[in-house]
């Protein structure tokens, strides 16, 4: 068969914006303690791309009336192959804002805003981002926590796999979710188990938020799967068309700040319509590997960027998904529940689907009192297989794979879960009693 096309963006009506850098430092300058790094080489767009920031502001968090963006994420568009990429930037990346400081990450914005400088706060921050990582970001979507709020209980809240478990105590503007665990030895602390939960506005914000045993690595990474959630249910409410578009528009333009215009949504439509968010490249920074902790002469901590390993990653979001990628999204698995716990097939199918794996949720195991997770192999494949990808992310032991060809299998690989699944990619790993 000849290959579907791609959906591709129709033209858009005004050219991308053009970024002018302002001055660059004196070489050798030195800022709050350390020497400014020099400004690095623009990542090669080898493809129409259009990127967009998504900005989280803790408005009304403080009341010092500046107004920090702690959630920084760009979607990268690209309107030649019809993908989509996402990345994370943490806000503690210690970098040179071309206001002539070195400062966190999430102060740039902020900073902007309150020197009136060209473009604002958004301004500041593209000038920054550019400086620091080589990436031209073209628009920004701004939200604070009530128009987050607003924005999923507006579909009527979201489905989230939650693969870690994570505890923490309630937070300011916040529910926290239905199903947490109260820990009877400390007032308030809480842990929200590993399960598939349905999350309102306040509840998914204490998700998105919470990093009291996690990180803002990880955090980043739960935001990101947030993203996903609103798009699966915008898609799945069939109001995303062409007519009923100015109207949604017109929605969210009331509770989020943005310098797009319809024109520029209604040119993304047609990849809009087509996009399957389990083919959405997800990338985040690894702590110790991408940045350097540090801290400052002032006492703070922050993280410092390691251009070496950062960059392949900068360069990697940039392309679309490759042919390996391709490859492992033809291998279809089956998730068994082995267990007690409630939607723990689908926890792990989800888990699975995020990196780019064709995984379905078939519900119960014959019992469901395997103590160990087992994966089946029905391919027999030596070469070009994915059961080492698999059994990494989902921590299958060596003694737990099986290699049992079937050729009439109606799956490549079926997985089991058992009392010991753990699929956790992040940093918030808590035993709760009773898992």
């Amino acid at each position: 068969l000849e290959p579907t096309p791609p959906p591709v963006a129709s033209e858009p009506t005004r050219a991308l914006p053009t970024l002018i850098p302002a001055s660059l430092p004196e070489a050798g300058a030195i800022s709050n303690g350390t020497l400014v790094p020099t400004i690095v080489p623009t990542v090669e767009r080898a493809y129409n791309l259009v990127n967009i920031i998504l900005l989280g502001g803790d408005d009304g968090l403080t009341d010092d009336n500046f107004n920090r963006t702690d959630t920084m994420l760009i979607v990268s568009i690209n309107r030649d192959t019809g993908t989509v990429s996402m990345l994370s930037l943490p806000r503690d990346l210690y970098v040179y804002i071309p206001s002539g400081t070195m400062q966190r990450l999430n102060i740039a914005y902020a900073v902007g805003d309150s020197i009136d400088w060209s473009a604002g706060g958004f301004g500041l921050l593209r000038e920054t981002i550019l400086y620091n990582f080589g990436i031209n970001v073209h628009y920004y979507v701004r939200v604070n926590f009530d128009s987050f709020a607003q924005i999923i209980d507006s579909v009527d809240g979201i489905d989230i796999a939650v693969d870690c478990a994570y505890q923490d105590y309630p937070l300011i503007d916040t529910e926290l979710p239905d199903g947490v665990i109260e820990d009877p030895g400390a007032d308030n602390l809480v842990t929200l188990p590993v399960g598939y939960y349905h999350m309102s506005g306040p509840q998914a914000l204490w998700y998105a938020r919470t990093r009291n045993n996690s990180s803002d690595f990880d955090r980043g990474r739960r935001q990101q799967q947030i993203i996903r959630a609103i798009w699966r249910r915008v898609i799945a409410s069939g109001q995303l068309d062409i007519t009923n578009l100015p109207n949604l528009w017109q929605q969210a333009t009331s509770v989020v700040e943005t310098d797009l215009q319809l024109d520029d949504i209604i040119g993304l439509l047609p990849i809009a319509l087509n996009l399957d968010v389990s083919g959405v490249e997800s990338f985040t920074l690894v702590r110790t590997y991408h940045t350097t902790p540090w801290q400052t002469p002032d006492g703070d901590f922050v993280q410092l960027p390691i251009y070496e390993t950062l960059r392949p990653l900068l360069e990697d979001f940039y392309r679309p998904p490759t042919d390996s990628q391709i490859v492992i999204e033809g291998a279809t698995i089956s998730i068994l529940n082995g267990t007690g716990n409630n939607n723990w097939d689908r926890v792990a199918a989800e888990r699975l689907g995020y990196e780019g794996f064709l995984a379905t949720a078939d519900g119960a195991a014959d019992t469901a009192t395997y103590d160990q997770t087992i994966l089946v192999d029905h391919t027999g494949r030596q070469k070009g297989s994915s059961l080492s990808a698999i059994a990494q992310l989902l921590n299958v032991t060596q003694e737990n794979i099986r290699i049992e060809p079937d050729p009439n299998r109606t799956s490549d690989f079926e997985v089991i879960l058992g009392a010991d699944y753990n699929s956790c990619s992040g940093e918030a790993v808590v035993a709760v009693e009773g898992q």
